[in-house]
């Protein structure tokens, strides 16, 4: 839970003046009522953006006693420093869905017959974007590479979701990752292929 203050004024002006005072100002939007600006308590939402999820994890925050669903949607952070500057929240309703972007685990590398060849993950997606009730975002959707061999394409479509969370792209079954040959492969083959190339050439010029 996050401890904030409602800001009366707003503007850069407004804004300065709460960062000097050690907060960071922010707003929170949405679920058909007025925007709600607001400062944080700095430690507290520098904590939390760093901590990792941020963006996929609803929180609440307190403003003077009322307590307020919301999905965090945005923040500034010094381009110098890396402190946050603003952050923007969407309040959360009863039946609000959001669009999110959700991280992808891959599983049992060891079980996958292409990697143990000395295939490589080759990783199109690291993050998928899903239309999702605000209440069920996935901390993060997993891809087992199981039975993978060399050449094989992982589509969206091979990955179980939760229910209710759909891919925002639906027009097409999209790679996720792929298993590709490693470049210290094709040397190899390159190699094998010259040498049977001077077999094959010997006997030639012996028949000559």
């Amino acid at each position: 839970e996050l401890k904030a203050e409602a800001r009366e004024q707003v503007g850069k002006g407004s804004a300065r003046a709460v960062r000097r005072n050690g907060k960071v100002p922010a707003v929170i939007y949405g679920d058909k009522q007025p925007p709600l600006a607001i400062a944080l308590n700095y430690k507290d939402i520098f904590y939390k953006i760093h901590g990792g999820g941020f963006l996929t994890t609803v929180a609440t925050i307190d403003v003077d006693g009322k307590k307020i669903q919301v999905l965090p949607k945005d923040f500034q952070l010094d381009p110098v420093k890396d402190f946050p500057v603003h952050v923007d929240f969407l309040r959360i309703g009863k039946d609000t869905e959001v669009n999110v972007d959700v991280p992808v685990h891959f599983i049992n590398e060891d079980k996958s017959p292409g990697i143990k060849r000395g295939g490589v993950l080759n990783i199109v997606r690291h993050e998928v974007e899903f239309h999702c009730p605000a209440n069920a975002i996935p901390e993060f959707i997993t891809v087992d590479l199981a039975g993978t061999d060399i050449g094989d394409s992982i589509h969206i479509s091979a990955v179980k979701l939760p229910a209710g969370v759909k891919p925002v792209i639906s027009d097409r079954d999209f790679t996720i990752a792929t298993v590709a040959g490693s470049s210290a492969m094709k040397p190899e083959t390159e190699a094998t292929t010259e040498v049977a190339a001077t077999e094959t050439a010997a006997p030639a010029a012996e028949e000559k």
